[in-house]
């Protein structure tokens, strides 16, 4: 008899304000944050693994001085962050049913989503979107363009290089009348140590790595990351 499946629902509601321009999407924190059962590097926050790199990423490009802890003082800075450029979080996927307990994206099964697109119409001064990570299987743009398709929405291609850059005309309605608004999407290389070997991959971090032997993984990331995270309002 099969062990009964475990439920991972996301542990934390959307992170989102009116003044939001940019919304961070991924899929699910590890099982850990769902159970309550966090190591004391973690932060009880959106991305507040202490595997993850999403946060050293930005502490890296903004020099944030951020703790690594389970505490108050470590939530409130990384929420003040977000609050003071005006980016939101939610991720794309509510909850997920695991046999084999671990943060795969793969081993999610019974897949229920979030209304990703309703968040973007009442929030609306998102103009860009940030998917941590890509199109692979049960990835956070896989997702969104299952969410798309049932919208009869699609994704156009403004830039095909790693981190692929789409674009979409979100119809919204505005005191009876229909209006478009142009959302812009980047599937940026995920921030968790699975897609190290794809970093590894990639010719242009070949090429950097050549030239400069130190270069890592997290080095690759801040590069890629600063242009779309820093404020252009």
């Amino acid at each position: 008899m099969n062990p009964e499946p475990f439920k991972h629902t996301h542990p934390y509601e959307p992170f989102l304000f009116p003044e939001a321009t940019k919304l961070i999407v991924g899929t699910l924190p590890p099982p850990r944050f769902t159970t309550g059962d966090l190591r004391k590097e973690d932060v009880d926050f959106c991305y507040g693994s202490c595997n993850g790199m999403l946060w050293p990423i930005l502490d890296r490009i903004f020099d944030l001085g951020l703790k690594y802890e389970t505490t108050f003082e470590a939530i409130s800075q990384r929420e003040t962050f977000l609050r003071k450029h005006k980016i939101g979080v939610c991720d794309i996927v509510a909850s997920a049913e695991r046999t084999k307990i671990d943060a795969s994206d793969l081993g999610m099964q019974n897949v229920e989503l979030r209304d990703l697109v309703g968040y973007l119409k009442k929030y609306g001064n998102i103009h860009t979107v940030l998917f941590m990570g890509g199109n692979s299987k049960n990835g956070p743009e896989y997702f969104f363009r299952k969410l798309l398709k049932e919208h009869n929405l699609k994704l156009d291609v403004v830039n095909d290089e790693v981190p692929r850059i789409h674009q979409f005309e979100l119809p919204v309605t505005s005191r009876g009348v229909e209006k478009h608004r142009t959302i812009k999407t980047i599937s940026l290389t995920a921030p968790s140590g699975a897609a190290n070997r794809a970093v590894g991959s990639l010719q242009a971090y070949k090429d950097l790595k050549a030239k400069h032997p130190e270069f890592n993984t997290l080095d690759f990331r801040v590069m890629q990351y600063r242009s779309f995270f820093e404020d252009e309002q």
